[in-house]
This record gives structure tokens, sequence and C-alpha cells, in this order.
């Protein structure tokens, strides 16, 4: 038999690798990766859990398997709906390996319910939550004013729903003012801007009813006003809100937590104020009950005046108050006379006081206290020319003493004051030696000099 050598066979050891277990994991992950990269996936939502830090673990599973899924915060938050156990969801995501635990899952990028749309299960999510805790109940609600004198208006300044409110609001009553507050509508942004308008009115109090006003469209773009926050805003608003949101058919979580809701914008200008010929047509109904029931009452009251009129009692008390009047004349005629009176003593007394005024001669006695006045101030000037004279005499004298006392008088008699090499003042010759240098002050400069000999 030949053997493998003759036969031209040659067999080599097979090389074996060994992997570390993340080593394996890693390259099955990034296989994974590489094919599936990009699936969509069907199933139903379990084990949900949404963590503090924004992201989303949950389960989608069918009947015979199940994977877990993963959704970061980055893309959680763009979520329209919240997930939660028992949704049938479609999952776009990437299939990869949790390394830690060596686990098959999906990083999801977008989740959407399977059947009934995001928007409408963010809504009816948002709706039963907001209805659980009374924010629908009807006792919370604000009656809105009847005839409002200032009305705010949130809502974009270049829609069609302003234009409608406004003209409405002109044609049925033009004296109510309009205050505007300018926010988006759709879109991103348009749930805040919309919130704050509704805030600032509360805080600024310049109006008394607000409405919250936008044209129809899709659900899409109504979707600014299913938002939590302007709820939540609406109603905590100590301001009467009308919610005017799309057409009569449709619906937002605005409609149910505001005070009152519009079928449309142009409904809300109705029903927020009454027309003039409204207001003057009831006020001229009053006006007609009122005269009725004035006439009526004076009627009444002229009957029950015929029968007190015949009553003796009546015949007494009248005759009692025409005494009472008699005596009340008398005493209007007393007071006049002595009115008079008290005019006529005050009229003379004014007459005397004003001869007494008219011989009083004011010139004269004006010379006389401007002379006074011309001797006190010679008298005074005197006195001071005086007083600086014996002061300037007192100061020269002590100028003189000074100069007198002054060692440069003494240097100016020949003397001298000498100085060793330190600037101290000479009085002892057994303090300097020969060699030492020495200065003198004299009455007009300063000499220097070096000391031959000293003698004590």
């Amino acid at each position: 038999m030949a053997s493998a050598d003759q036969l031209g066979f040659s067999f080599r050891p097979v090389e074996r690798r060994t992997w570390t277990v993340r080593e394996l994991v890693a390259a099955a992950r990034t296989q994974l990766e590489r094919e599936y990269g990009d699936v969509w996936v069907e199933g139903e939502i379990s084990n949900f859990r949404a963590q503090d830090s924004g992201h989303l673990y949950f389960t989608l599973k069918d009947q015979s398997a199940q994977i877990r899924v993963v959704m970061f915060r980055s893309a959680a938050r763009l979520l329209r709906f919240r997930p939660e156990n028992g949704l049938q969801v479609v999952v776009r995501g990437r299939v990869t390996v949790y390394e830690d635990r060596g686990e098959l899952q999906i990083s999801a990028e977008y989740v959407e319910p399977k059947g009934t749309g995001a928007l409408q299960i963010a809504f009816e999510q948002l709706k039963a939550k907001l209805e659980a805790e009374g924010l629908f109940d009807s006792a919370r609600k604000k009656p809105i004013p009847a005839l409002p004198a200032r009305i705010g208006i949130v809502t974009s300044p270049q829609g069609a729903a302003l234009r409608d409110i406004l003209n409405i609001l002109r044609r049925r009553h033009d004296t109510a003012s309009v205050l505007i507050f300018p926010a988006q509508v759709q879109g991103e942004g348009a749930a805040l801007e919309v919130t704050a308008g509704v805030r600032y009115f509360n805080k600024a109090r310049n109006v008394d009813v607000i409405i919250v006003a936008r044209g129809g469209g899709s659900a899409e773009d109504l979707a600014a006003f299913n938002h939590e926050g302007l709820a939540r805003a609406v109603a905590a608003s100590e301001i009467p809100v009308i919610s005017a949101v799309g057409h009569e058919t449709d619906f937002t979580i605005l409609d149910f937590v505001a005070d009152l809701r519009a079928p449309t914008p142009s409904a809300a200008a109705e029903l927020v104020i009454r027309s003039r010929q409204e207001v003057e047509e009831q006020l001229g109904g009053l006006h007609r009950r009122l005269e009725k029931a004035a006439r009526y009452h004076l009627l009444m009251a002229r009957q029950n005046l015929t029968e007190l009129a015949r009553h003796g009692a009546f015949a007494r008390m009248m005759d009692l108050i025409h005494r009472r009047e008699q005596r009340l004349d008398e005493l209007v005629n007393r007071l006049a006379h002595g009115q008079r009176d008290v005019f006529e003593k005050m009229r003379r007394g004014f007459e005397t006081l004003s001869a007494t005024v008219r011989h009083y001669d004011v010139r004269r006695v004006l010379g006389g206290m401007k002379k006074d006045l011309e001797a006190r101030t010679t008298a005074i000037a005197s006195a001071v020319r005086n007083l600086l004279l014996e002061r300037k005499v007192r100061v020269e004298r002590m100028e003189t003493a000074l100069q007198a006392l002054s060692p440069l008088a003494i240097l100016e008699r020949g003397y001298a004051l000498v100085f060793d090499a330190s600037g101290n003042l000479l009085k002892d010759a057994a303090k300097v030696k020969a060699g030492d240098e020495i200065s003198a002050r004299l009455a007009k400069g300063t000499v220097s000099a070096t000391v031959k000999k000293g003698r004590a």
C-alpha cells in the first residue's frame, strides 16, 4: 500500500486560535451591526422601564421569541407618545450585542405604534392623566365676563384666525380693547410660546379674558395644543381662558382644560362679547320694565296716601307739621335780621379801620426807620475799623518781638552756627579733632572747613 507521501499528500497541523470572550462578542457585534444596521421589527412591548437618565428599556416579543430593546435619551425625547406594556409597535434600529452580558439587543432610533398613530396615543395618554387629576372638572372652570373691556389674544399675528376675531369684535362692539401676544401656533416651540402668552397676561393683569386661537389643520398641525405644559398653565390661569383651536370637529387637550371651548376662532369672538345691539335691546327692555314698575308703585303710593289723608290722625299730623313750618319761618326771619345786624356792625368797623389806615403816614415811618438803620450802620463800620486798627498794631508789635528773638537776627551781628559732619550743632570744641569736616551757618550763606587743631 502506498503512503500518503507517495501519493502526493502532506499533513500539516491545524493552527488553533483561542478567543477571549470579549473578542468573540465584539467580533459578533461588528458582524451583526454590519449585516443588520437598519432593520424594522414589529412586536409587543413588555418589561418597559424608563430611567431617570431619559433612556428607555423594554422587551419586544411575539408569540415565540423576544429581544431586548434600548432607546437612548437623544432618540427617546423625540417620541410623540409614551411607550407602555402591551402596546404593539414597530421599532427601527440596528441589531447589536450588549457586551457586558453578551445579550442580543436592538438599539432603537424610532418607535411608532402599530395601527393607531403616535399623536393619537399621546393625546389619549395625556387626556387620561389630566382628567384623573381633575383638570377637566367643570367645577374648577371660571365664568366668562359678559362684556369684557379688555381681551387678550394669543395667536399668530399673520394667521387668518386673528383677522376673523378682530373683524367680529369690531362689528359687535368696537369699544372693547384688544391686546395681542404674538406666538407660533405650529411646529417646534409653538407650545412654549403659547404657554408664555398665557403666563404673560396672568402676570400683567391687563386683560379680562384670554383667547388662545388657531385655524384648522391636521393632527400634526394642532399638536402644539396637546402639550402638557400648556394645559397646566391654562388650568392655573386666574384669568378665564377660551380655547378657539381648529374647526368644530377638532379637539385638543386645550379644549378640555380651558374654561370655555369655542368651535372656531370666529365663534370665540362671538362668545366672548355680546353685540352692541343685544346690549341695547336688553337695556331697553330693562328700562321699560323699570318704568312700568315705577308707574305701578307710584299709583299704589298715591292710593295709600289718599286713604291716609282721610284718616283723623293724618289731619292732626298735618296740623302739627304746619305749626312746625310756621315756627321754622319765624326762626328764618330772625336769623336773617340777625345776619343783617352783624353785617352792619362789621361794615362800620371796617370803615373805622380804613379811616385809621388812611391817616397813617407810612412813608414818614419808613423814613425814620431808614435814618435809624443808616446811623446803626455807620456806628458798626466805625467799630469794625477801630478793631482792625488795634489788631494791626498788635500784630506789628509781635512781629518786631519775633524778629528780635530770631536766631537769624543774632547771626546778623556777626555770630555763626557751627555743625559737625553729621549736621549736629557744635557747642564744645572737645567734640572735634584735627581733620574733621565742619560747616558754619552765617547770616548770609554757609561755609565748610577742615579742623587743623582744636582747643577746649
